[in-house]
């Protein structure tokens, strides 16, 4: 998947938002003001930071060698993936979702009524 797919299909997630708090190279993705994914803009090697079920992440390490602990993250709850290895797009997509929704459903109450409230506007 080419960075420009990968940014779009954030995108198209309910309420996220792109952001670049760690410098113009490191861009952010988030949901209701709490990170589900970084990429470093900088690196010939497209890989992005994906937050993850813990037992599911040590699966996936196991038996993806683009699938590596989370590189300047809680290696317990973050994965680094490579998108230019041999992961179908559709799988890539499933991972972001996974993230998205484990950030989504740790959000407070209060800040998911925020978005729904957006939605309504």
């Amino acid at each position: 998947m080419h960075i420009e797919n990968f940014l779009n299909y954030c995108l198209s997630l309910p309420h996220t938002q792109e952001d670049f708090p760690f410098g113009p190279d490191n861009l952010v993705l988030k949901v209701g003001g709490k990170i589900f994914a970084i990429t470093d803009l900088a690196l010939e090697d497209f890989k992005v930071n994906l937050k993850c079920d813990p037992e599911w992440a040590i699966e996936l390490r196991e038996k993806y060698h683009e699938i590596k602990p989370g590189y300047h993250m809680n290696k317990k709850h973050w994965n680094t993936v490579s998108f230019q290895g041999s992961l179908s797009d559709e799988f890539l997509k499933e991972l972001i979702d996974h993230s998205y929704e484990r950030v989504y459903n740790g959000l407070t109450k209060k800040v998911k009524m925020e978005l729904e409230n957006l939605d309504l506007d």
